[in-house]
């Protein structure tokens, strides 16, 4: 059985019974229910879509509006290093970030699952300072991403190292980090700047 829209003629005389006997919480007088008042019992409107609005024209020289700012695009990890607080000396890190310094040891991570990479990363690391080793460099790769069953991060392994290396323990040896230079792997390696052994 298909339900009519509106109130039955029942309704409105058992609301207007329910608002003669309400107590207005503002002092206006009450009226009895019209059939304006009733949302359901207004006539449908046709789903006609809005007729186009004209786009604005410009003359020459007149500007046009500005657009709307665009949301900024979520920096490398090699723009954020580059922004980060420097905590070495200034001239060392320049020549390291040419590539004038040459590392001392290297951890090849390609390949490797984060579970895998990490406890390797923390080995090296601590191994490299308490040799006293100073310049290291770790290597990611790039990350172009896999396509296997699970979604993975592109580049997981070029997005964590960092992190890992600001982090406790390694947060205590690790001074710098910075990306490497194109000849010792650009984006897809970082120098790691050890603190002087005690």
């Amino acid at each position: 059985m298909r339900r009519r829209k509106g109130l039955t003629p029942e309704d409105r005389e058992i609301w207007s019974l329910v608002a003669r006997s309400a107590t207005p919480m503002h002092q206006r007088p009450l009226r009895p229910l019209t059939p304006e008042d009733d949302p359901s019992a207004k006539p449908q409107t046709s789903l006609t879509p809005p007729k186009a609005q004209p786009l604005p024209r410009f003359r020459l020289g007149q500007s046009a509006p500005t657009p709307a700012p665009r949301m900024p695009k979520p920096s490398s990890p090699a723009e954020r290093l580059a922004g980060a607080e420097l905590r070495m000396d200034a001239k060392t890190h320049r020549k390291m970030s040419q590539g004038k310094l040459r590392p001392e040891a290297r951890l090849d991570l390609h390949g490797m699952t984060l579970a895998a990479a990490q406890p390797e990363l923390m080995h090296f690391i601590m191994s490299c300072h308490s040799a006293g080793l100073r310049l290291v460099l770790v290597i990611t790769g790039k990350g172009r991403g896999d396509y296997g069953p699970l979604p993975t991060r592109p580049g997981a392994l070029r997005h964590q190292v960092p992190y890992w290396l600001h982090s406790p323990p390694l947060s205590m040896v690790v001074q710098q980090v910075s990306a490497a230079h194109y000849r010792h792997g650009g984006e897809g390696a970082y120098y790691v700047y050890l603190r002087r052994h005690a």
